[in-house]
């Protein structure tokens, strides 16, 4: 299970290679345990809960659709990228769709 150091740390990595926290997403027990500790780290994502424990990033391109990078927050690495545009009507569908994808490939990791 993730704690408060692990995804300090998933973070930090993002950040320093030019991705900006925008969302996390968490199990009832992970956002029982972390939801203060993330708010306080980073005041300015938004916290959602989900079935699964992950983290959207974007790094804005230097032309063209936003890089949005969701990313597993587990003991095993997993991410899956989209480029998006923000504005677009559909845009919260491609998130919620990308989710599906990324929880469906992260439970059939597990069961392997």
């Amino acid at each position: 299970m993730t704690d408060a150091s692990d995804f300090r740390s998933i973070v930090d990595m993002y950040v320093k290679h030019g991705w900006i926290p925008r969302r996390v997403l968490l199990s009832a027990a992970l956002r029982k345990e972390l939801t203060d500790k993330i708010a306080e780290y980073i005041p300015e994502s938004q916290i959602v809960e989900r079935e699964i424990d992950a983290a959207w990033f974007s790094r804005p391109p230097s032309e063209g659709p936003i890089a949005w990078e969701i990313r597993s927050l587990g003991s095993t690495p997993y991410a899956l990228v989209e480029h998006l545009d923000e504005i677009d009507p559909g845009f919260e569908a491609a998130l919620a769709t990308v989710e599906k994808r990324f929880a469906a490939a992260v439970a059939a990791r597990r069961s392997a």
